[in-house]
């Protein structure tokens, strides 16, 4: 059987710039026989997300993640559907996921590596399952719930860099559900800070790229910041631990600024931003979901139920075609999206 699937075309180097141009769209071949153990998938959505961008790499610097090889079918986050199936608990028609999908049209896949889903969860919209009720879920879900220590009651202040970003969006709303009296958003435009206040209940957002930020922080958080989600790194983050509280929390969960760049992970701090973090106490451990799995399913489910309610709100920017595939990594790494970026190849 001929299929479409997409390549590693070239490396963009440790410090380089990822462009549309390091992936291949190309044909390839599966086989027309479907094994005992095996199912046959048609691919249905595909997820971007920054981690990715090591996988770039001849070496990812994390001993859970493979580099993606030259020339070789990339994968990720994805999700389809059974066409042939000589799996004993998997049936033509159902809707599977795994964290490793290869990025193709159609792909013969061991039947165990396959979690089977219910679209009922999510009221019917798959693509949830590779964002709000999935590994980027979890990632704000448990991250808040395991390194943020956000409490009832306690009168706490969250901000968010990356707030308009997949999981930055559920993570200040997760904060609010699960305590937080405040919670402060990082953006990069006018609209996405719009979109965290008006749409997904942020008390205030800051663009970044506009004002000085550190006053602005000072404005909205005006009892200091408690827990702070990180996703960026860099100069935002050295700015919002600069006003963090004794006692308080960073929730070291990516460094998307950083990623670009031959540093260690997580990156260290400059040295009068490690002193503050020091003297306060500041905690910044790093963070990884895979280390929570034994919580996965009771996650999945709390925020399922938050879908359901209308308690968490979901955007996704989703581009069609798995031809697009590479443009849309590109828009990501530039902060072009709003949202989980979703490439759709169901039709």
């Amino acid at each position: 059987m001929i299929v479409q699937r997409v390549v590693l075309n070239s490396r963009p180097g440790k410090n380089g710039v990822p462009v549309a141009e390091n992936f291949r769209l190309e044909q390839s071949t599966i086989a027309d026989t479907v094994q005992a153990g095996q199912v046959r998938v048609k691919t249905l959505y595909l997820s971007v997300d920054p981690y990715m961008r090591c996988r770039m790499n001849e070496e990812t610097g994390s001993d859970y993640l493979q580099p993606w090889q030259l020339s070789e079918v990339a994968d990720g986050g994805g999700i389809g559907v059974v066409e042939e199936s000589q799996h004993h608990n998997l049936a033509k028609g159902d809707f599977v996921t795994s964290f490793t999908w290869p990025w193709q049209t159609v792909a013969i896949l061991d039947g165990d590596s396959l979690q089977k889903l219910v679209p009922q969860l999510v009221n019917g919209r798959l693509s949830y399952f590779l964002g709000a009720a999935g590994i980027t879920g979890l990632t704000a879900l448990l991250g808040i719930r395991e390194k943020g220590h956000v409490a009832v009651g306690a009168n706490q202040t969250m901000v968010v860099s990356g707030a308009a970003g997949a999981c930055g969006s559920l993570a200040g709303q997760i904060g609010r559900l699960e305590g937080c009296t405040r919670v402060v958003g990082i953006a990069g435009t006018d609209e996405k800070c719009s979109i965290l206040v008006q749409e997904m209940g942020f008390d205030a957002a800051i663009n970044y790229k506009k004002g000085d930020v550190a006053k602005q922080l000072r404005e909205f958080c005006p009892g200091g910041v408690d827990v702070y989600f990180d996703n960026v790194g860099g100069d935002i983050s050295d700015t919002v631990i600069s006003q963090m509280n004794q006692n308080s929390h960073i929730i070291l969960c990516g460094q998307i600024s950083q990623y670009n760049k031959d540093v260690p992970y997580p990156p260290p701090l400059p040295p009068d931003i490690e002193k503050i973090q020091k003297e306060r106490n500041i905690t910044r451990e790093r963070f990884l979901v895979l280390n929570y799995m034994d919580k996965q399913e009771a996650s999945v489910l709390q925020l399922c139920q938050w879908i359901q309610e209308g308690k968490l709100k979901v955007r996704e920017t989703v581009v069609e075609g798995l031809a697009n595939i590479g443009a849309a990594f590109q828009s990501m790494m530039n902060g072009g999206n709003i949202g989980k970026q979703i490439v759709s190849i169901s039709k």
